[in-house]
């Protein structure tokens, strides 16, 4: 044989090596074919409904979710459809050998009490005090005679000349007041004085008159407030009319900042809340003020709302136009918490997976609230001293999706306002405010089930007057109180809607 294939030439080889291997190929097909068809056989004699007495539904566990009624192929997948026997316990969780819980990377904390101090940085511009604006008229036509030089945007202090205007009109009735006095007819004297006045003479020019005995036609306009002057339309020689706009002043101190606060942060803003800012002509300097505005629009295209705050500037250093970095701090206030790497949000819902004993990891659907310091509050759907999962949640996540586990709830969690052996149990509750005094409010309320009190008036002790700021008689209201020995005490209070 050996000596037979010495004799063949390279290409006799190549094509003899070829063949074999086609030969080989065929023969394995062949045989894995019948091993196949007696396979099926025995599977189709059996079909999967032997693996159960009584099948509740088929399902894909890819799409856990959908059911079927008959067997077959899976239209999401190159797949069979898998049978739901009856009487098959519900799985409690995502199962792992302690032992392999490090090997995965799974840690877990403590959802716990604590406070919340966000921080919302944003950026914001100066802006003119809109609210402290003159606008600058004659009370008499007349010829505009000088304008002091005065250009728009010059700034000016409140008493600053701007034009002196000649009245011919009023030197008329300047000669006859005087002549007026001299003949002593107090009553006519009276008489000529309010007619003046009625001219559009100021006061004082009238007083100037009767004491110096001279006609002074010439009025000097002056600025009634210290500002910028914004808009200006008087030149020297125009003839100006009774009540023509002769300049625009607006103020700057105290001056305007108005920042962009994303929606999303719109309810942790409100009037009279206190702000930082540090501006880039001032680096080494913070500037802080009240709110005293937040309009009533948001912005289209960047989805944020302007808040407008008043810096003092009394020196007049700030300049409308600067460019200001803002930081708002929202109330404070205990919550529970939890890392915001706990966290899973789908776009449907936002779940967390929570440690069970023995292994098993639980996906549950929370409610969250505000975030700030890489922690989340939990409004609702985790108790405290629950363990979250904060590194390997997604692997658990997807391994609960494809067993088709079920999502605990929010509502069927622990009651997740009540803190530990230290902390108060809290109860929540609406009402009706009936009145508000010092250091307390009177609440028409619905059923506190919890405590089973049904809807009654009652009143209710305040931690803070700030609590109440805002709120009204009549106002309806969401609020949370705890049970001491004073008696019960608001803890937080809100409008309802907000």
């Amino acid at each position: 044989m050996g000596a037979a294939w010495d004799r063949l030439s390279p290409r006799q080889k190549s094509w003899t090596m070829a063949g074999t291997v086609a030969l080989i190929s065929l023969a394995a097909g062949y045989g894995l074919s019948q091993l196949g068809e007696g396979q099926g056989g025995a599977s189709d004699a059996g079909g999967s409904a032997t693996e159960c007495e009584e099948v509740l539904y088929w399902y894909d566990p890819m799409v856990p979710g959908q059911h079927f009624d008959e067997p077959g192929n899976s239209p999401f997948m190159d797949m069979q459809l898998v049978p739901k026997c009856a009487g098959e316990e519900a799985t409690a969780g995502v199962r792992i050998d302690p032992g392999l819980v490090q090997n995965f990377g799974i840690r877990t904390t403590e959802a716990e009490y604590g406070v919340l101090e966000p921080e919302i940085t944003v950026t914001g511009v100066l802006a003119y005090n809109e609210r402290d604006v003159a606008i600058v008229q004659p009370r008499a036509g007349g010829y505009v005679q000088r304008t002091y030089g005065r250009a728009p945007d010059d700034v000016v202090g409140r008493g600053a000349p701007l034009a002196d205007i000649l009245v011919p009109e009023w030197g008329g009735a300047q000669q006859e007041y005087l002549a007026v006095l001299n003949s002593g007819d107090e009553e006519l004297a009276q008489a000529m004085r309010e007619r003046m006045r009625l001219l559009g003479m100021p006061p004082g020019l009238i007083s100037s008159v009767g004491r110096n005995g001279r006609p002074q036609s010439t009025i000097t306009v002056t600025a009634p407030i210290g500002g910028a002057i914004t808009s200006l339309g008087v030149r020297p020689g125009m003839t100006v009319m009774a009540g023509q706009t002769l300049a625009e002043i607006t103020g700057f101190s105290p001056i305007w900042l108005e920042a962009a606060v994303p929606e999303t942060q719109a309810a942790n803003v409100r009037v009279g809340q206190p702000i930082s800012a540090t501006l880039t002509a001032f680096p080494e300097e913070r500037f802080s003020g009240p709110i005293v505005a937040i309009l009533p629009s948001a912005e289209d295209a960047s989805r944020t709302i302007t808040v407008r705050a008043q810096l003092p500037n009394a020196s007049g250093r700030l300049k409308p136009g600067m460019f200001a970095h803002v930081s708002l701090t929202p109330d404070t206030r205990r919550a529970l918490l939890v890392p915001s790497e706990a966290v899973i949000r789908t776009g449907r819902r936002t779940i967390v997976m929570v440690k069970q004993d023995e292994g098993g990891f639980m996906p549950a659907e929370v409610r969250i609230g505000r975030e700030a310091g890489g922690r989340t509050e939990v409004l609702a759907g985790l108790s405290a001293g629950e363990q979250v999962v904060t590194s390997g949640q997604f692997l658990l996540d997807s391994e609960a999706s494809l067993t088709g586990l079920d999502v605990r709830p929010v509502d069927q969690a622990d009651d997740a306002s009540t803190g530990g052996e230290d902390e108060p149990a809290t109860f929540g509750a609406t009402g009706t405010i009936q009145s508000i005094a010092n250091g307390s409010v009177t609440l028409r309320h619905g059923p506190v089930p919890r405590l089973d009190w049904p809807a009654m008036t009652m009143t209710f002790r305040t931690k803070s007057a700030a609590q109440m700021r805002g709120l009204e008689t009549g106002d309806r209201v969401r609020f949370t109180f705890t049970q001491q020995d004073a008696g019960p005490r608001i803890e937080s209070i809100t409008r309802a809607g907000q």
